[in-house]
């Protein structure tokens, strides 16, 4: 397979993950780099060996000799950088949050559509390891037909340390780490029609919600609960965990603290270690989301070379967007929100 060139805009903390990914994927290789930062870009730029390195999107852009642009700036330039990669007929990856707006969202959908060009949102979370092992044994039929569901992602972990800019957001915890849960729960019991939220912020020192309790109905008639907290302290700190519950008709499945997967079913009870791999660059607690970031930049790398629609793309993950917009307007107006209207 002929080898993919990549540029990366964003040179920020996360950004670093992706840089040692894609490191690791076959078929696929970052050869230019872009930060408005000159000090940042030095940094990734000799950490990673990358001379093609440029302050101002536009020029990289205009000098072009890459396949595909992978945006890992904040959410304020996405729509911009993914609006000029269409109007380059560059495909492009995503970070998230996706957009500021749904309507911005939709707007970036529809231009790479009508550029004739992928868009995929790095949305990696469900391409952790504990949480494709729950997927499988679901779809293995074992616990029958699946009615209810929780995801939930609770921990005291010092999250602001590294991203000071979390604590100034008017919107915290459903925008950076619910729409990942939210993402999951669409992922293993499919899309919803209803959502119903509620928050609190219990941490002085930040201006956004720290803790977020979401009801999901889905198309299929299961209902979810999504959980998330980043102000709950526990003895041994499950961060980044997240944990699972589905009951099925003929059975129940538990993903619980330490990757552990235990599957009750008319065949039995099983337990078996669903932990990620330990990657040569990662480390822990932030080994299970590492390996994910790697997951899913192969996954756009096999998708682009084949031509095939990847799992997270632009499209598809405007359903989990409306999700967190919904959620929003629920947990504001104390209602229940309609899905299927958000998206129309």
């Amino acid at each position: 397979m002929t080898e993919l060139k990549g540029a990366l805009i964003g040179c920020g903390f996360f950004a670093v993950n992706q840089m040692h990914a894609w490191k690791d994927v076959d078929g696929a290789e970052i050869v230019a780099i872009c930060d408005r930062d000159p000090a940042r870009l030095k940094i990734v730029g000799d950490q990673f060996g990358i001379e093609r390195r440029y302050s101002d999107a536009v020029a990289l852009f205009a000098d072009g000799g890459f396949d595909f642009v992978d945006i890992a700036t904040t959410v304020q330039s996405h729509r911009a950088l993914v609006e000029t990669a269409a109007a380059h007929k560059v495909p492009a990856i995503c970070q998230k949050p996706f957009a500021k707006t749904l309507g911005d969202a939709k707007a970036m959908v529809k231009a790479c559509a009508d550029a004739g060009i992928p868009l995929m949102v790095h949305e990696n979370f469900r391409w952790q390891t504990p949480i494709q092992a729950v997927k499988s044994v679901l779809q293995s039929g074992r616990i029958g037909e699946p009615f209810w569901g929780r995801f939930s992602f609770r921990s005291g972990y010092d999250v602001f340390s590294g991203q000071p800019y979390l604590a100034e957001g008017e919107r915290f915890i459903i925008e950076d780490l619910g729409i990942h849960t939210l993402d999951i729960a669409r992922f293993i019991l499919g899309d919803v029609t209803t959502l119903t939220a509620r928050t609190k912020r219990v941490n002085p020192k930040i201006k956004g919600e720290d803790v977020a309790t979401i009801m999901l109905d889905h198309q299929n008639g299961v209902t979810s609960i999504v959980d998330v907290s980043y102000a709950t302290k526990l003895g041994t700190e499950p961060f980044p965990e997240t944990l699972i519950e589905i009951d099925g008709t003929m059975g129940t499945i538990r993903l619980s603290q330490g990757y552990r997967l235990e599957v009750n079913s008319a065949e039995g009870t099983t337990v078996s270690d669903a932990s990620p791999k330990l990657l040569s660059w990662a480390s822990r607690p932030w080994h299970n989301i590492q390996e994910s970031v790697l997951a899913i930049q192969q996954h756009w790398t096999d998708r682009l070379a084949s031509g095939g629609e990847t799992s997270t793309s632009g499209a598809d993950n405007l359903k989990t967007f409306a999700l967190v917009e919904a959620a929003y307007d629920s947990a504001a107006h104390g209602r229940t929100v309609d899905i299927g209207a958000m998206l129309r």
